[in-house]
């Protein structure tokens, strides 16, 4: 199997490039509306959005940055299938305008917007992000009134565009079944909370590219590209970055598209792509290995697994786990604006491809060390 992988350095306002209804799976995180690092990048969308942060007017900016955003929400509406998904990762706000702090809810402005689309908005997710501050408010100090609650979790935003996916009988019911993740998998994946995401170190020592940027964890778009789509569907990212939602489509075999406005970045998520086959082999690896000290530790506790997988010998929980296929990116090839992956199934006999080791190379790209927890541990 092949997938293809394509960039677009332009906005997201209008994505020409893409069919009506052809996009089975949106995984992306804009820029957060009133976060001041977005300030400037925002306001060229629109003046009225600068004019009323310079009047101290913080929900007339707030209102005005999520209208720029409502366009590109509205050309997702018009590329994703009916009944694809759309996960958008969202942090709120709080900041202080002409001397008053606030709370900027940007997850209930989208999902008021995305309904009004005719999304269906399901069950969110709360992202956990460990802080690593001693300080567990802000304000003032101890006394009544004097401090505010600290935001300590991001939003995972679900919406699916209409009733339930049905899949047809042939290809497209193969392709699911092979889509289908470990019942422990399905049991930590499929709650309300994420707390297990700490992050990898981004693939860039420069702080201005990795603000830019707003990169997530590779983890996030992996386990919701697992969770939301099948093999061979097609995920887009409209706010591309430097291409984590690529190159999680790629070692998962889905299809990408991305739009992405700083052409600066083009470099790191050509990096990230041609990283996808090691990365892959990688996740495959830790995915199998995974279910089998999960296997061992649950018959060793006196437990039963009734069914085995067809092809690996490895005992499952489910039926439905029987024919799952791990997709094994091979090789990629191509440049910058498009690219090219080859897929084959994983087996427990692949080696995993090695680099020589490079300290160094490690420490900025955040690539797994001794000792160091997998992504899917």
């Amino acid at each position: 199997m092949k997938t293809t992988h394509t960039t677009h350095f332009r906005s997201a306002t209008a994505m020409k490039n893409i069919p009506d209804a052809s996009v089975n799976l949106v995984v992306t995180s804009p820029p957060y509306p009133m976060i001041a690092m977005w300030d400037e990048a925002l306001s060229g969308n629109d003046p009225a959005i600068k004019k009323a942060l310079e009047e101290n007017r913080g929900m007339d900016a707030f209102e005005f940055m999520h209208r720029h955003l409502d366009t590109i929400w509205d050309e997702v509406a018009r590329v994703v299938t009916p009944s694809g998904f759309v996960a958008i990762n969202m942090g709120d706000a709080t900041r202080s305008i002409g001397g008053e702090f606030a709370i900027y809810p940007n997850h209930s402005r989208i999902t008021m917007a995305m309904i009004a689309k005719g999304f269906t908005p399901l069950p969110e997710i709360l992202w956990h992000k460990v802080s690593t501050s001693p300080n567990k408010f802000m304000g003032s100090g101890m006394l009544p009134a004097g401090a505010y609650i600290t935001q300590e979790h991001e939003y995972i935003l679900i919406f699916r565009n209409g009733g339930k996916r049905v899949f047809k009988n042939g290809p497209e019911k193969e392709r699911r079944k092979a889509s289908a993740i470990f019942w422990e998998e399905r049991n930590r994946w499929y709650s309300d909370t994420w707390s297990d995401i700490h992050g990898i170190r981004q693939e860039t020592g420069d702080k201005s590219i990795r603000q830019r940027s707003a990169a997530y964890p590779l983890e996030l778009p992996l386990r919701l590209i697992l969770m939301y789509s099948a093999q061979g569907d097609t995920v887009l990212d409209p706010f591309s970055g430097t291409g984590t939602t690529m190159q999680a489509a790629m070692v998962t075999g889905r299809h990408s598209v991305s739009y992405e406005t700083e052409e600066g970045l083009a470099p790191l998520a050509c990096e990230r792509a041609h990283r996808a086959p090691e990365l892959s082999h990688q996740i495959c690896r830790d995915r199998f290995e995974g279910h089998q000290r999960f296997v061992k530790e649950r018959l060793a506790s006196g437990k039963t697994m009734k069914h085995t997988h067809s092809t690996w010998n490895l005992p499952v929980i489910t039926a439905q786990e029987r024919e799952m296929v791990l997709p094994l990116a091979l090789a990629v090839t191509g440049d910058i604006v498009q690219f090219t992956a080859e897929h084959a199934p994983f087996t427990p006999e692949t080696p995993i491809p090695r680099r020589t080791p490079d300290p160094e190379s490690e420490k900025k790209e955040g690539t797994k060390r001794p000792g160091q927890m997998s992504l899917f541990d």
